[in-house]
């Protein structure tokens, strides 16, 4: 399904007008097409990783741009191939027409990700480190880029490389026994297996309990805001953004939609989200807001709950935190408009389900506190988890091959409890080895290195 043969052309910069842009091609024509258009040297006698100076000529001999292009021999480039990059003008008529004259040459159109998708076939990386080139591309937060780049290294492929190893140095010895059935002859010690996927379980779920913060940090950590009418939301929103962002009133009921805006904090993107205020509504339009209020509470991963400490009394923010807690959802309660009443105490506001350690005293409208909060949301991300430093698991596939992985090293479990026969355990770890090469790449289908590499840009 994947040819190989062909030699594949696209533009990697992105499209529109600009300074420069950069045509890249990669297969085994790839040096002689463009040695073909080329007037400066002969492309075929130069070294790989150079780059020279010319001019490209189109079959009639007009020139269509000058160019840079730069060598890249195989196996020492990015897809494994040879691979030129044409740094060329960026107009998009020369862009149009370089591709153009490279299709006349023998070139085809590269699919969306068959740059990455050749790498990952001849070798240059495995599945995982493939995906983290669209998540690096895609990164808008230092947190998000290291993790992405970590991953890209080999972060995620060497931690189920050593999986797989000790599980695969331990299966060896479930299947000798198998050759052996007949003789009732046992090389791996059942009590030495029940510890090794115990421990490797330990490892898989360390890994598993990453996926909520590593996917937050990189699509962003859901942060609502939420409180009363009147409880300084907006102002707050405002306040952290340092921008006037939303409409401020002493009107009750202002914001009747969500108002949504990203806020960076030590390289974490949050995505905060102002909601209306949580009332029965006095008309339909607010109604419709207050139960949208309510739908973003329930997926956001962060609460940051306002209340204003003049008009709300203890038993209030009580009920309201009530309707509005989540277990795994982290909340700060924001004791809003402190300069109105000074001594207030925040002791005051405990509950059961609101402890003190979880409430900010805070003046939005004079920024009292307001970086305070910053450092207090940044650290509810990183409280209890991994830091970013650690291995991260930020891929949907990758958190649900290790959900199935760890469902097979119970079934081995359940089986050892069980005393059923060899076969049935080495099926269960093989099983589980399966889920974890799916990761990697070491196990795939076609249909699976579709729906990933379809999701990357043309030029990559």
């Amino acid at each position: 399904m994947y040819d190989l043969t062909d030699t594949i052309v696209a533009l990697a910069t992105p499209n529109g007008e600009g300074a420069i842009g950069v045509i890249r091609l990669s297969g085994g024509k790839a040096i002689s097409i463009c040695d073909d258009v080329f007037f400066g040297k002969n492309l075929g006698k130069q070294d790989t990783h150079t780059a020279h100076f010319g001019t490209v000529r189109d079959e009639e001999g007009r020139i269509v741009d000058e160019v840079l292009i730069t060598i890249f021999k195989n196996p020492k480039s990015y897809t494994g191939e040879d691979v030129c990059e044409v740094s060329c003008h960026g107009s998009p008529f020369i862009i149009k027409e370089l591709i153009q004259l490279f299709v006349r040459k023998g070139a085809r159109l590269a699919r969306k990700g068959e740059f990455t998708l050749r790498a990952f076939l001849n070798g240059k990386m495995d599945l995982s480190q493939a995906e983290a080139v669209a998540d690096l591309i895609a990164s808008h937060s230092e947190s998000s880029h290291d993790m992405a780049m970590k991953q890209m290294r080999g972060g995620v492929s060497d931690e189920i490389a050593h999986l797989r190893q000790e599980l695969i140095d331990f299966a060896a010895l479930i299947e000798l026994e198998l050759d052996f059935g007949e003789e009732d002859v046992e090389f791996a010690d059942r009590t030495a297996l029940r510890n090794l996927v115990q421990k490797i379980q330990g490892l898989i779920r360390a890994l598993i309990d990453s996926f909520r913060l590593g996917n937050a940090i990189k699509e962003g950590i859901s942060t609502v805001i939420a409180g009363r009418p009147n409880a300084g939301k907006s102002t707050l929103l405002n306040a952290l953004l340092n921008e006037d962002r939303a409409i401020v009133s002493e009107i009750a009921g202002t914001t009747r939609d969500t108002i949504e805006e990203t806020l960076n904090i030590n390289g974490v993107t949050f995505r905060l989200i102002d909601t209306a205020g949580i009332r029965d509504a006095s008309d339909k339009i607010e109604a419709i807001g207050v139960r949208k209020t309510m739908e973003k509470i329930q997926q956001s991963a962060l609460l940051i709950y306002v209340f204003d400490v003049v008009e709300t009394s203890p038993e209030e923010v009580a009920e309201d935190i009530r309707k509005i807690k989540r277990d795994e959802v982290s909340i700060l309660a924001v004791a809003n408009k402190m300069d109105l009443n000074p001594y207030t105490k925040a002791e005051s506001f405990v509950s059961e389900l609101l402890p003190l350690g979880q409430i900010i005293t805070a003046s939005a409208l004079n920024n009292m506190n307001v970086e305070y909060l910053k450092e207090r949301l940044y650290q509810s991300v990183l409280e209890g988890k991994a830091d970013a430093s650690s291995t991260l698991i930020s891929n949907a596939r990758h958190y649900e091959a290790l959900q199935k992985s760890n469902e097979s090293l119970n079934d081995v479990l359940t089986g050892l409890d069980q005393g059923i026969t060899q076969d049935f355990i080495a099926m269960d770890i093989r099983r589980s080895l399966t889920f974890l090469g799916e990761i990697t790449g070491e196990i795939s289908t076609d249909d699976l290195l579709d729906s990933i590499f379809s999701r990357f840009c043309i030029g990559k």
